[in-house]
């Protein structure tokens, strides 16, 4: 068994225990994926089907890179089925959903979709967005479903507690009506409607527990009670359910993550084994023992110390500025001399608690000529992809009013508002001949695209519609800004072609749920806005999550930024602020720096600032210090400790 070769005991006892339920409490940087890619193939070279096998991860770029792994192990052979949760209960519904009143291609909508959607609602009810936002709104529908309730349940539970709560318990049914008139699920539904599919339909239970023999879950800690509940659904008959995760990597609470599925699995599953992987393969022995110390402060968790054999490597660079725009001038700085002694732009990362803290570290990055993407702000968010998309999925289904609504104008050819409204309106009667024509010319072309759809194949088709739409068209004639859009045009054939071996409507709706269920890290490797690839990547710390990087810049490291002091309407979690700054130090291989300023701006106002309670967390005797421009604050830095 050459494959077990490199592998420590813990990982070996991991990958060779393929019976009953385990948990793997995995600290980062453990080789958790390795483990997970090794025991597939194990599973596979023990005379498991591939198809019999069921991986479940929580990001597509997670789930593609476990795909490519087993692909360069298995060559030619089957693959098993590796999904996100949302991805398995697209799967579950296109294999059962009819039972739920689901139609076999149905549109996902992504958060913007729905918090457009929302915000609708909340116009009709006379309710400024600015009052309460629609994003807000969204997430406590989004814990509530994941939860398992229902809006006549939160109704009853929660309809007089406040007047944000009544607001939402008449959002709520609304929004589901929206959803379902647009023939659409939202995320959320992908894991509720599976799991009540397995819940209340026998038959469909029994024959999805025979799908899948074994079932791996990743990230575990991540998971909500619905996702928990659908994956002891999914194992209930063979009893192989294999969970990896990191109690101290805990950082989704507030979304409705719970903590208690990977903390409790052992009284879930009586007869589960742990097994614990504290080797860490990534940091060097100061950022590890850095780790060490902030995490073992929290009460709520399993033990585990982290080890490595790794060098000491440097020491943790705490540097204090007097504002902002000092501290990303130094970062900014470091990042230069760091490229230019060899480090890839890419192979560094610049994290915040917050996205607003960006707007500084952009401003300084530009001056200093350093390549950068802000992670988050995603390729598919942009105007002209989600033009494309509207067309494809009119395609798919001529009868979806929000698509019709988005693809007459995309680009405009002479149907105005009133004109659209009439048609909304059944009042089709009242056009104009003029009117009537061009309505008509747009109806004839989305039935010859539909038509196409049926036997093209998605990249083809793709490059189809961008040109029959009249967008390359229209496009063309513009500046440098508009040829920047229509190349994001048809940079989509590309994410289309991943899906060319699947025939005609089934590859669309392949690539539509693909593209919808995109996250923040599948940006990464995304070009820059002048089409160079690579840069350093500024993001949140919610965002590195799964990540790692040779150099690391934790910024803003102040009392009541990180830790986030929180919200009016929410009580902050100081464990779950302590895991995330864990996450944030874990994510550095060799160099790790952690910088905080005296005085920052936040909504037009200077605060000035504590550093954080964290850094004390870290022993003194693995930081240095770093002075910067006038910087006459090095002493106050010193007395942190």
């Amino acid at each position: 068994m050459q494959y077990l070769e490199g592998l420590n005991d813990a990982q070996r006892e991991a990958v060779l225990t393929i019976d009953g339920p385990v948990s793997v409490l995995a600290g980062a940087g453990s080789g958790k994926t390795r483990v997970l890619t090794t025991r597939i193939y194990h599973l596979i070279r023990e005379g498991v089907p591939a198809n019999r096998i069921l991986a479940v991860t929580f990001t597509n770029k997670a789930a593609r890179e476990m795909r490519e792994r087993l692909s360069e192990r298995l060559g030619d052979a089957p693959l098993p089925f590796v999904a996100t949760f949302h991805g398995l209960g697209r799967e579950l519904l296109q294999r059962y959903g009819t039972r739920v009143n689901v139609p076999r291609y149905f549109t996902i909508f992504d958060r913007d979709d729905s918090k457009a959607a929302i915000k609708q609602v909340l116009k009709e009810m006379d309710i400024d967005p600015k009052e309460l936002s629609p994003g807000f709104v969204l997430s406590r529908i989004s814990k509530e479903k994941g939860e398992g309730n229902t809006p006549e349940q939160f109704k009853e539970k929660h309809g007089r507690a406040s007047f944000n709560s009544r607001v939402v318990s008449e959002v709520w049914p609304r929004y589901e009506a929206i959803v379902r008139k647009e023939k659409a699920l939202d995320f959320d539904d992908l894991i509720s409607l599976p799991v009540r599919l397995l819940r209340d339909h026998e038959d469909v239970r029994a024959q999805a527990q025979e799908l899948f023999s074994h079932v791996h879950v990743d990230e575990y800690q991540d998971t909500n009670g619905l996702q928990g509940t659908l994956a002891g659904y999914l194992s209930a008959t063979h009893k192989n359910l294999f969970v990896v995760g990191d109690i101290d990597q805990t950082i989704y609470t507030w979304r409705g993550a719970t903590i208690e599925n990977l903390l409790g699995f052992d009284e879930t599953y009586p007869s589960a084994k742990t097994i614990v992987l504290a080797h860490n393969y990534r940091s060097t022995k100061t950022i590890v023992a850095a780790g060490n110390q902030i995490i073992e402060k929290n009460r709520n968790r399993k033990e585990k110390h982290a080890v490595t054999d790794n060098p000491d490597g440097e020491p943790i660079r705490l540097y204090q500025a007097g504002n902002a725009e000092q501290e990303a001038r130094f970062v900014a700085r470091q990042i230069q001399t760091s490229i230019r002694a060899g480090t890839k732009p890419e192979d560094i990362a610049v994290l915040f608690r917050t996205n607003f803290q960006s707007r500084a570290l952009e401003e300084a990055f530009l001056g200093a000529g350093v390549p950068y993407k802000v992670l988050g702000t995603r390729f598919l968010d942009r105007k002209e992809v989600k033009d494309v998309l509207a067309w494809v999925r009119l395609a798919l289904d001529p009868t979806r009013e929000a698509d019709r609504m988005r693809a007459v104008q995309s680009p405009t050819r002479g149907i105005g508002k009133v004109t659209l409204g009439k048609l909304t309106e059944g009042k089709r009667g009242e056009l104009k001949p003029a009117e009537r024509a061009k309505v008509e010319t747009f109806e004839r072309l989305v039935e010859e695209l539909a038509d196409t759809a049926k036997v093209a194949i998605p990249s083809a088709f793709v490059k189809l519609v961008i040109e029959k739409s009249g967008m390359a068209a229209s496009l063309q004639k513009g500046g440098e800004e508009d040829q920047e859009r229509l190349e994001n045009a048809k940079e989509l054939a590309t994410l289309a072609s991943r899906f060319d071996m699947l025939p005609g409507e089934e590859g669309l709706a392949a690539f539509l749920a693909e593209s919808a269920l995109a996250g923040d890290q599948d940006e990464m490797d995304a070009p820059l806005a002048n089409g160079v690839k690579g840069g350093v990547t500024l993001m949140t710390v919610h965002a590195a999550k799964g990540l790692e990087f040779d150099t690391v810049f934790v910024t803003g490291m102040e009392e009541g930024l990180f830790p986030h002091s929180g919200h009016d309407d929410e009580k902050r979690d100081e464990e779950e602020e302590r895991r995330l700054f864990y996450v944030a130090v874990t994510r550095a291989k060799r160099r790790l720096y952690l910088t905080f300023a005296r005085v920052r701006r936040i909504y037009g106002t200077d605060f000035f600032s504590e550093p954080s309670s964290f850094l004390r967390d870290i022993d003194e005797s693995l930081v240095s210090y770093s002075e910067g421009e006038n910087d006459p604050y090095i002493e106050d830095v010193i007395h942190i400790f």
